[in-house]
């Protein structure tokens, strides 16, 4: 058994339109209910710590798997008082899993303790995952050397298409697949909301909600595969 920490945003605020925002439940639920069923034990971060901003998107109120995860009573325990990444120690971790949401596009990208996480569980051969909007933690993200972490990996995101698909081109404080390309990620995309997974490096990716699962299930094939190794 490893243990696997989730990052949700701590961002409740859409831009300047007034709405609210967060991390995405559905991209929680799923990954969260493979790592469990694979044997691994699942912790919470957020980066300002406490109980996060959640969206469940319409369309998602009645998926089982969500409606369990809201109503699992560890679950809810450790989401309602969530650590911030300031007071997590990455050694206690083979993987960590960056939940999307729109919320993440504020407070993921530059969030010192976030990235202290990544680096310090993929330099130790660990695995750093990331689905839809959760690739905007991996924008910043420098290896030892200073090479940045995506330069040359393939990437996967919430793709230009689907943004606009929902009308949130300018409210956006970047567009994701566009940054990544910036930092040197080969990114690849599916069409519109159709499942779309990478892994390279021990760098794990997906395009959209219908990814999260898909990404979690080959987080924790490199982990059986680490594990293998050692």
């Amino acid at each position: 058994m490893a243990k696997i920490l989730l990052a949700v945003s701590s961002h409740d605020t859409l831009g300047d339109t007034g709405n609210r925002t967060g991390y995405s439940v559905s991209e929680a639920a799923h990954p969260y209910n493979v790592f469990v069923g694979a044997g691994h034990e699942v912790d919470f971060v957020s980066v300002r710590g406490g109980e996060p901003p959640a969206v469940v998107f319409p369309g998602e109120e009645d998926d089982p798997e969500i409606v369990g995860f809201l109503a699992d009573e560890t679950v809810k325990a450790k989401l309602v008082a969530t650590r911030r990444a300031a007071e997590v120690d990455p050694a206690e971790y083979a993987a960590i899993f960056y939940v999307g949401g729109h919320g993440a596009m504020w407070d993921f990208p530059d969030s010192p303790d976030l990235a202290r996480i990544a680096m310090d569980i993929h330099g130790r051969g660990g695995v750093v995952s990331a689905v839809c909007h959760g690739p905007a933690a991996l924008v910043n993200l420098r290896l030892p050397d200073g090479t940045l972490l995506v330069s040359g990996k393939r990437v996967a995101s919430f793709s230009n298409e689907e943004e606009d698909s929902l009308g949130l081109v300018e409210v956006m404080p970047f567009l994701l697949e566009d940054r990544l390309k910036e930092s040197g990620a080969l990114h690849s995309k599916a069409p519109v909301y159709q499942a779309h997974t990478q892994s390279d490096g021990r760098v794990v990716t997906g395009q959209n909600p219908a990814s999260a699962a898909p990404v979690a299930r080959l987080v924790v094939a490199e982990i059986a595969k680490a594990a293998e190794a050692r």
